[in-house]
């Protein structure tokens, strides 16, 4: 850094703060508004974004992804209960592949992002028997969450 450069930034007049790298950002989730919300919180980036297990499966063994968002409820149905036999086509179902295939997605960040407590915490546990750095958090809190780990 030049001498000049210090001074400004010894005297706060010059900005110190870098903009991070693109990243590259996996989406599943079946409800459009939250694809606009992190459309928002993730411009500049590349999203990725998907609505079924079967789409999920095919971008996810393609690209490797630096954040992963898994939603647990993918259908209407699914908000009704946790009591049903549809678990294929909900987040649990990938959480139960990438546990099978653990060479898929090691460096990504994983958050499960549902409102549905009781269907995340199977999940986080679920991926974590492979290793994987996961956690939950409610969608309300998401956003405070993508601000403390991918700042811009």
């Amino acid at each position: 850094m030049s001498f000049f450069r210090n001074l400004l930034i010894r005297f706060g007049l010059s900005d110190v703060s870098a903009e991070r790298t693109p990243i590259s950002v996996f989406l599943l989730d079946d409800d459009e508004r939250r694809h606009r919300w992190f459309e928002k919180r993730f411009e500049g980036d590349v999203l990725t974004v998907t609505e079924t297990v079967e789409e999920a499966k095919k971008f996810l063994e393609a690209v490797a992804f630096d954040a992963i968002f898994l939603d647990h409820d993918l259908l209407p149905r699914h908000y009704e209960t946790n009591d049903h036999d549809d678990y294929a086509n909900t987040g649990y179902a990938i959480a139960e592949w990438l546990n099978e295939r653990g060479d898929l997605q090691r460096a990504a960040t994983i958050i499960v992002h549902t409102r549905n407590a009781d269907a995340a915490i199977p999940m986080v546990k679920k991926l974590r028997e492979s290793g994987r750095n996961v956690e939950y958090c409610a969608f309300p809190m998401l956003d405070l969450k993508i601000k403390n780990y991918w700042k811009r």
